[in-house]
């Protein structure tokens, strides 16, 4: 088996210090760590870098701490869509939903679309139709409402009224979970899946479902999953930028990311933050923000999380 490597977000802007109390950062990174063990475990065992990148992100929808499945943001009519996209960067296959509100783990559904083959991008009531017919857990859509959203989207409503929105802090918008992979036999893989930002327009569609802006992998260059402002992640088609600098202009990864990330997008004063895998299980996690929710599990089997500027190491 060759070199394995994993890599996942929760989401870029995370808030200050201050806003929440050191048992509940804890807890996140806990959550961060069991998503990179799950992931690890597939990897380890001689699994594809597909089962990877899901079974990490199933963790994080399952979870309340990040903006996807469960904890998800609320539009301004205070419901739930909810986006998801998964790419196999073996055979360049891909499957994503929008605007979905029933299915309880949605980067499920990706992969079934996937699997498929019909389509890679299916949405609103056909999406979970589709999930339902598959065999999916099925949920009502107030599952997916933590008390945290709810403050969240309040927040939004008074920026606006305000006309401070563009002050709001990074987390009072929005938030994403992501997994990227390299497995044993060389392939790549990437997953995302959120909620979008909170009080966004009703139908809103951000970049993670739309493979080549969030989302994408291909072997021999690099996998990549992508937080923050979507509509601008989908102008400079974020993914498919970065692995097209390695490929084309011969850049690592660190560098073809940074370029994207600190320069591309900080320019517009926005959010935006990835992670991404290389070819040859490199790693590299860039972010313009206050912090992002992130963690890694090097070639040799190390495991880090970290939410702002300090980096823990964990038990695997």
């Amino acid at each position: 088996m060759g070199k394995i490597a994993l890599a996942i977000h929760g989401g870029c802007g995370v808030m200050a210090k201050l806003d929440l109390t050191e048992e509940e950062w804890a807890a996140s990174r806990v959550d961060l760590g069991r998503a990179l063990k799950a992931g690890w475990e597939v990897l380890s065992k001689g699994g594809s870098a597909l089962d990877a990148v899901q079974a990490a992100v199933v963790v994080m929808e399952d979870s309340p701490h990040f903006n996807a499945g469960y904890g998800a943001a609320l539009n301004t009519d205070g419901k739930h869509e909810l986006d998801a996209s998964i790419m196999d960067g073996r055979t360049l296959e891909a499957g994503a939903v929008t605007l979905v509100s029933r299915i309880r783990n949605p980067i499920k559904a990706a992969r079934k679309i996937m699997e498929k083959g019909d389509a890679i991008l299916l949405g609103g009531p056909a999406a979970d139709e589709f999930a339902r017919k598959a065999g999916l857990d099925m949920v009502e859509p107030d599952y997916f409402t933590t008390p945290r959203r709810i403050k969240a989207l309040a927040a939004m409503k008074a920026h606006a009224a305000a006309g401070t929105a563009a002050k709001a802090s990074e987390s009072e918008k929005h938030g994403t979970v992501g997994a990227v992979a390299l497995d044993g036999e060389g392939h790549l893989a990437a997953a995302t899946s959120t909620g979008g930002y909170n009080n966004k327009p009703d139908g809103r569609i951000g970049d993670t479902p739309i493979i080549g802006a969030g989302t994408y992998a291909r072997d021999g260059a690099c996998a990549v999953s992508g937080t923050g402002k979507g509509e601008y992640f989908m102008r400079y088609a974020v993914g498919h930028e970065v692995g097209a600098r390695i490929s084309y202009l011969g850049e690592s990864l660190e560098k073809a990311a940074a370029k994207v990330i600190q320069e591309d997008l900080k320019k517009h004063n926005i959010g935006a933050g990835l992670v991404a895998v290389g070819a040859d299980g490199s790693i590299t996690a860039p972010y313009n923000t206050d912090g992002m929710f992130r963690g890694w599990v090097t070639p040799e089997g190390e495991f880090f999380v970290g939410t702002h500027g300090e980096i823990f190491q964990i038990q695997p």
